[in-house]
């Protein structure tokens, strides 16, 4: 079998161990959790997307859009090889694929991929287009209406979370979970990457505070912020 492009430019040193492409981005960071709590062995690359990385040829093969993070697990379905891109999607088959961090039944199920789909459709999309405007386009914007209106918006989506996780320890309740994994590094890289904590009031999400300590307190975290970490020359 021939092996896949991208082990052209990210040669595996143990190719029998799932190989994970990211970068320490709060995407990053979900599924490199993910195999940690889980216990998967794996070996990761960083893709630096600062240096243009993701639009490389070998890259491309295993994500046509050119987003961290992508994943190739030779033991897939069946035994088989299976590649994967979207991170949402990498978290599904991970917990699919050890049967934790996502309930079996289908009530708890469903919650979890609510959730999980909030972070990708909302939390995601929101708090990136907050950070760009208010972090990298200050000196390309100088209207106040991009980081008014994204400000906004963020606020309103940690009020969602305040409310859900009022008298919650995580957002299924006691059960820390792959929507957890995806939520937890994006509120966490709004006050200790874009510097915004003040600017947003994250002082008025005390709920949103504690359970994001739990989430950052469990040493799973601590290792997937230095995977992929473009200043660690050694992945």
């Amino acid at each position: 079998m021939s092996q896949p492009p991208i082990f052209r430019r990210w040669p595996p040193r143990e190719p029998e161990l799932i190989q994970l492409y990211s970068m320490n981005t709060p995407n990053g960071i979900k599924v490199a959790q993910a195999l940690e709590e889980m216990h998967l062995p794996y070996e990761p690359h960083t893709v630096n997307i600062l240096e243009g990385d993701q639009h490389t040829p070998e890259f491309l093969w295993i994500n046509p859009n050119g987003k961290i993070p992508a994943l190739y697990d030779p033991d897939g379905p069946d035994g088989r090889p299976i590649s994967l891109m979207e991170s949402a999607a990498i978290l599904v088959y991970l917990a699919e694929k050890t049967g934790t961090f996502m309930p079996l039944d289908p009530d708890g199920k469903s919650a979890c991929l609510q959730w999980l789909f909030f972070q990708m459709g909302h939390i995601g999309p929101m708090f990136g287009q907050f950070g760009h405007f208010f972090v990298y386009a200050r000196d390309k914007c100088d209207h106040p209406y991009p980081v008014q209106c994204y400000s906004n918006e963020t606020r309103r989506l940690l009020g969602v979370l305040e409310h859900h996780l009022d008298n919650r320890n995580y957002l299924l309740g006691e059960s820390f979970s792959i929507a957890d994994m995806a939520i937890a590094p994006w509120v966490d890289c709004l006050d200790t990457f874009y510097q915004a904590g003040k600017h947003l009031k994250l002082k008025e999400f005390p709920a949103v505070h504690r359970w994001l300590e739990r989430c950052t307190e469990r040493p799973s975290y601590g290792i997937a912020r230095r995977v992929c970490d473009p200043e660690d020359r050694d992945r």
